[in-house]
């Protein structure tokens, strides 16, 4: 670097000698850090070369504290370094130059950087397109969609998600099975080519997660139960769904209870038929049938009183005709019922727990062995994305024994083959499962893009890098999960070893990453996240919990509007399943269409507002 030049020694002439300086050292600290790092940058892809390095200069300035020399820089209308992520050496060497200039030197074009500054957002936009596909046609980001299982057997299903704007069709390998997975791909590509558009699949492995073991099952019984006004009065009765035991056909209505009956005495049933019976209680109910225009195959039953239906409830028709048995019910869904204070045992034993308080302390499965040989008196538990959670107090060979601390107050349900998060324990296992690399040669076949889950440190993509070598699936595109709290801090490490791959990606999947780091510090690993992948240029995807409540009961709350708005800096974002997952893509598509002509990453665009007409005389 060659010397500050030297103005009047006014108070402004100092302190632009001071930021010369600092400028100066920051540059510097570009050159040792990538010293720092030169064992990893060796083996980067020829496509990501000049974004590793400039990765590992925005990890050096990030190491300081910067806000005063920021709120410096702005005083003299200098780039404040606030927007630097994907040009960094590019915006300190143009700030160097411009301070220069200002001291009265002659204006000299900053020498070649890493990145240029017109080129970072460029590089970005087209590693985007090589894993995601092309930029839709009216906003910046992809939609994800993850299939649900009807999308194997039902293509219009999936091209009513093609219609309403998915880009790239998600499937869960934690779901379903190959022949699924064939048939959902196929069913994308086909619609995809139909609607004469792209959409990309990208299959999502299951990785290690720790689960809850089985419960004890509950009786083979349903509840029908009418809605009641504040003077205790029916306002809605209760509904279920008649169908025939042989050619069962789905409910009108999502989560509507399902009976099922003989065929041949279904069809001798009619609508205003009315059917008496005595429920699992003893108590003397009646069920009045309707027709269901929209849904052949059955009757909708209506009670006007609380029933309880079981497995082989005899049902009389109530003209004096013949009467039948409710065939098999689905065995009822179980749960440990836990307070504040209680103690929970965890034990490596997964055979089905008793429900029924018939042992001194409630017990549960965990799925991973390798959790109780790690664990430690004091390592924090949390089940079912955090809704329930405790500390260990005591850890044997088999139990692991916790003090639920959370909920506060009240009492929570814990169920069967929910989530467990240990982020205080050590866990020495690979994100690729043995599953996950025998289901590696389907994924090679029918995706575009790999999803690995539970990421912690590079030998996990390592390990995934040599299994599609072995594959010979070098092209198939990599995203990177991040939903650990080590994933998380280990995060440049993970970026340079993917990245010696051309096609790379992050998910930021905010769900376990919010149990494993806290709630409160989600928006800021989200943002740290975003921030250290548009440094590297690679796209991120935005997941979990978007839109959720709208997929799931057709009405979105004003908080995950906002949420997805927020949503739009990311390169893609993930909806997850729901009966109104259409209406969440519709909502999304609208949403993204809109904030992207007001941001870009953290930049404000000033698009035109049309929100205010001019002023008219008084």
């Amino acid at each position: 670097m060659s010397g500050v030049p030297r103005g009047a020694g006014t108070e402004t002439t100092q302190r632009l000698v001071r930021l010369f300086e600092q400028i100066d050292a920051l540059l510097t600290s570009l050159s040792n850090a990538e010293s720092a790092w030169a064992d990893w940058l060796p083996t980067i892809a020829p496509e990501h070369r000049s974004s590793a390095r400039n990765l590992v200069h925005y990890w050096a300035i990030r190491q300081l504290d910067l806000r005063h020399l920021q709120t410096e820089l702005a005083v003299f209308g200098l780039s404040s370094l606030g927007r630097s992520e994907s040009h960094v050496q590019a915006t300190l060497a143009a700030v160097r130059a411009a301070i220069a200039a200002m001291l009265g030197g002659e204006w000299q074009p900053p020498p070649p950087s890493a990145v240029p500054i017109e080129q970072g957002p460029t590089i970005l936009r087209q590693h985007t397109v090589d894993l995601l596909g092309p930029r839709p046609a009216h906003r910046m980001g992809r939609i994800m969609v993850t299939l649900p299982s009807e999308a194997a057997t039902d293509p219009d299903v999936v091209r009513e998600f093609v219609q309403r704007g998915m880009n790239i069709a998600r499937i869960n390998c934690a779901h379903d099975d190959v022949q699924a997975w064939r048939a959902m791909a196929h069913h994308v590509r086909e619609a995809a080519a139909r609607a004469g558009t792209t959409c990309r699949v990208a299959m999502d492995l299951a990785g290690p997660k720790l689960r809850t073991g089985p419960l004890e099952p509950g009786p083979r019984v349903v509840k029908l139960r009418p809605q009641r006004g504040a003077l205790g009065q029916v306002v809605t009765p209760a509904r279920g769904w008649l169908t025939s035991t042989e050619e069962p056909t789905d409910p009108p209505e999502p989560g509507m209870v399902s009976v099922t009956v003989p065929r041949h005495w279904l069809t001798n049933r009619a609508a205003d038929d009315v059917l008496v019976l005595r429920d699992a209680r003893g108590a003397k109910r009646e069920l009045v049938l309707e027709a269901a225009a929209d849904t052949p195959g059955g009757f909708l039953m209506t009670a006007r009183k609380r029933t309880y239906l079981e497995t082989g409830t005899a049902l009389h028709a109530g003209d004096g005709g013949e009467s039948t048995e409710v065939g098999t019910l689905p065995e009822t869904e179980q749960s440990l019922v836990l307070h504040p204070g209680d103690l929970l045992q965890l034990t490596r034993d997964c055979s089905p727990a008793p429900v029924d308080g018939s042992q001194a302390l409630p017990r549960i499965g965990c799925t991973l062995h390798e959790a109780f040989d790690r664990a430690r008196v004091g390592d924090a538990v949390y089940f079912d994305d955090g809704k329930v959670g405790g500390r260990l107090v005591s850890v044997d060979r088999d139990v692991l024994t916790v003090r639920i601390d959370h909920p506060q107050q009240g009492q929570a349900h814990l169920k069967a083959g929910k989530g467990i998060n240990m982020p205080d324990t050590d866990l020495p296992i690979s994100a690729l499962t043995d599953r996950d690399a025998a289901d590696l040669a389907a994924v090679a076949e029918l995706a575009d893009l790999v999803q690995l889950s539970f990421v912690r440190t590079p030998s996990d993509v390592e390990r995934l890098l040599d299994e599609l070598g072995r594959l010979g699936a070098d092209n198939l595109g990599l995203v990177l999960k991040i939903e650990t709290r080590q994933g998380f801090e280990n995060l440049p490490q993970l970026l340079l070893t993917a990245m010696r791959r051309p096609r790379v990606g992050v998910m930021i999947a905010r769900g376990d990453l919010a149990v494993e780091c806290g709630y409160e510090r989600m928006a800021e690993l989200q943002e740290e996240i975003l921030w250290l992948c548009e440094a590297a240029h690679l796209p991120v995807i935005w997941a979990t919990q978007v839109l959720e409540q709208l997929a799931k009961t057709g009405l979105p709350s004003r908080a995950e509007i906002s949420d997805a708005a927020m949503s739009e800096r990311a390169e893609c974002v993930m909806l997850n399943k729901g009966p109104y997952l259409n209406d969440a893509v519709t909502v999304l598509d609208n949403i993204m269409r809109r904030m992207g002509g007001h941001h870009y990453k953290k930049n404000a665009l000033f698009r035109p507002l049309r929100s205010w007409s001019p002023p008219r005389g008084r």
